[in-house]
Order: C-alpha cells, then structure tokens, then sequence
C-alpha cells in the first residue's frame, strides 16, 4: 500500500500506540498501517461533535443491549456513538491489535460507556483498562444486576432486585435461609427509603430465567464499586431500565471533567 499522509496529530497517535504497546519498536510497515486507520477512523472523533466510544459483548443476546445504548446516546444532538466492532481492523499480524485499536479509540472519544451482563468475554479486558489511568476519568460503567454488598449503598429497586437475585439463584442456601434472606433484604430496602415487597421481588426475580442471570466475580464488583463510588455507575435490570441508566453519561453540552484537568 502507499505510504498513508501523516496526520497533524502524529505525535497523540505515537503516544497512544504507545502506552498500548509499552513501548515496543514497530516495523515501518506496522508504523503505516496504524496510521492509515487513523487516517481513516479518527477524524471522525475529532468533530465539535461529543464522541461515545461504547464497549459491552457483540454476542447474542447481548449485543441488542449494547446496541440500545449506542442508540440512546446518537438520539442526543451533537453526538455521535460508536462501537469498535463497526470500524475496520488495521491488518497487524505480529502485533496485538485489540490493543492498539482500544488506546487509539479511546483516547480520542470524549466519554467511554461500558455495558456488562456477565463475568466473561472481551469486555472484561475492556473494563480493566477503563477503570485505571487514563481513561478512568471520561469512563462509566452500566451493569446489569449489579449491587453492592450492604443495604445503605442501594440506589433504589433495580439494585434490590438485583439483590434479590443473587439469592435467589444461590446453590447455598435452602429455601427456609433464601426466605429469610429475602425478609432480611427487604427490610434494608425499607429502611433505605425503597418501597418494595416480597411478593414483587419474587415476581421480578421470577421473570428472569435462570440463564438470564448476571453473575460477576468479586474483581468485577469491586470494579463497578470503584465507578460507583464515584457516581459513574448506574445498575439497571430491564432494558427498559438501561436506556434509563444511559442518563448518568454526560450529556454533549457537558465539558468533559477529564480535558479540564
């Protein structure tokens, strides 16, 4: 192929590269390749338009929620949310370029949203590096069934029914312990303020096939703690919540927090 134009941004590239890499040395083939995809896809992150890099599973059933969000988010005027499935590959055979293609992307969107329903697959790598620097900043993260550990930090149903699931479908516990950890959850509720009942939540937990479960391991609670803590996390249950929980990204009017600092 012809050697692509040099953008103007060259050096922002080379950075990026390189904290991907960790400063490995590229060929002059690998170094033109790289360039001719941002040549190709970061212009169009450049634009007085607000960007979402969206990240989350494009396997079935998953990637309809992953699409519902990227949708929510283009609805927004002056906005523009992609996934990097949609986008070409470079053509690196030596070298890493998942890698490559996530610093690249991500160090140009404006804001990263991170949609999770389980403990395995790609995204799980993505949300390791959107939860350390550089990227944590601009970064939020929605997961379905997601709660905390203690009744105080609820946020209202979807996270008691979240709750409510975990033990629910526990092979720990017998049903006199699962009813008398469903009484003890819905008096947390209570207390925090959440107006919710037995029957409700055993209907709710009950609508859910077994197989349609999240279920995370204790990395990646502690993981959407962090961007909860931070209010950067919003659980949702039903789809119908997760267009709901878009709401915590920024909207395009909003200057991202991370290009002030």
């Amino acid at each position: 192929m012809a050697d692509p134009a040099i953008p103007p941004n060259a050096d922002e590239i080379e950075a990026a590269v390189d904290e991907a890499l960790h400063g490995l040395e590229l060929e002059p083939d690998e170094t033109a390749e790289i360039l001719g995809f941002a040549n190709d896809e970061l212009p169009h992150l450049q634009t007085p338009e607000t960007c979402y890099f969206v990240l989350g599973s494009y396997r079935d059933p998953y990637v309809r929620r992953l699409r519902t969000v990227e949708n929510e988010l283009n609805r927004r005027l002056s906005a523009y949310a992609f996934v990097m499935g949609d986008l070409r590959e470079i053509g690196l055979d030596r070298l890493p370029e998942f890698r490559i293609r996530f610093h690249l992307l991500a160090a140009y969107a404006d804001f990263v949203v991170g949609v999770y329903e389980q403990d395995a697959g790609g995204e799980v790598t993505e949300l390791g590096k959107i939860s350390e620097t550089p990227y944590f900043d601009k970064s939020y993260a929605l997961p379905r069934d997601y709660c905390w550990m203690t009744g105080e930090n609820f946020d209202g149903k979807p996270d008691v029914v979240a709750a409510a699931m975990d033990i629910y479908h526990s092979d720990d516990l017998d049903d006199d312990e699962t009813d008398e950890r469903l009484e003890s959850l819905i008096t947390d509720a209570q207390e925090n303020g959440i107006d919710v009942s037995k029957g409700e939540l055993v209907d709710a937990v009950r609508e859910r096939a077994d197989d349609d479960v999240a279920s995370y391991s204790w990395v990646h609670l502690n993981e959407f703690r962090l961007f909860e803590l931070h209010d950067r996390c919003r659980p949702w249950v039903e789809e119908s919540e997760l267009r709901d929980a878009v709401g915590v990204v920024p909207e395009p009017s909003t200057h991202p927090d991370w290009e002030t600092e």
